[in-house]
């Protein structure tokens, strides 16, 4: 099994705003030193309500696998995608949002 990369307990984080199928949700991202995605928070607008203890729930184990060595890409394409491609969960609009970011300021 691959260890798992720990994160310092204080570092920096940035954070990200997202409108998936109709809610608006709050990204914090974490990064590792060498700029990779390491960890990632959603808060969705409506504390109590399912989507947000889901999109919270998904964002935990997203992390928990960047942690232990899984490749957000890799992630990204196994998530659930409707026929056109579009992402069917937050996990997958969050990935979408912010891989393609990253790839864009890769090109620049």
């Amino acid at each position: 099994m691959t260890a798992r990369r720990r994160l310092p307990d204080r570092r920096e984080a940035e954070t990200r705003d997202m409108t998936f199928r109709g809610r608006d949700y709050r990204l914090t991202v974490g990064r590792f030193e060498d700029g990779s995605l390491a960890e990632l928070f959603i808060n969705a607008e409506k504390e109590a309500c399912d989507a947000a203890d889901d999109a919270r729930d998904a964002a935990l184990c997203l992390s928990i696998g960047l942690q232990y060595g899984a490749p957000p890409e890799t992630i990204r394409k196994a998530v659930t995608r409707s026929s056109d491609g579009a992402p069917a969960g937050v996990i997958g609009a969050a990935l979408d949002l912010l891989m393609d970011d990253q790839h864009i300021g890769e090109s620049e």
